[in-house]
């Protein structure tokens, strides 16, 4: 069995070819996809700004294996993305990818001050 390591993935795309209604949602929905709703999951957690309506985002937690490494785990989270929108209704392009693998990543602890 191969190792698994999980990654925090940020999709990024632009909004492309969006009809009325679909806008029209997107605006009343702004509320509940704003800064507070930024949360990393295996769905994904979609955020952008209601004006203009240009960028979105969205957030992903990927498990695959270590040794697919993070371009796979960037495609994961691209194709998982794609798949929300179309299923919404909504036209994008341009979906690029950063990728973070948590179980490499580095964590600098905070020495206790000294006095």
């Amino acid at each position: 069995m191969s190792e698994r390591h999980t990654y925090r993935v940020i999709v990024r795309g632009t909004w492309d070819g969006l009809t009325e209604a679909a806008r029209a949602r997107l605006r009343a929905g702004a509320g509940e996809h704003g800064l507070a709703s930024m949360r990393f999951t295996e769905e994904g957690s979609l955020t952008y700004e209601p004006s203009p309506l240009k960028h979105f985002s969205m957030r992903f937690v990927v498990v695959s294996d270590a040794a697919d490494g993070e371009e796979m785990a960037a495609a994961i989270a691209e194709d998982r993305a794609e798949s929300a929108l179309r299923r919404l209704g909504y036209g994008f392009t341009g979906l690029r990818s950063t990728v973070t693998d948590l179980d490499t990543m580095k964590v600098n602890r905070r020495r206790a001050s000294r006095r």
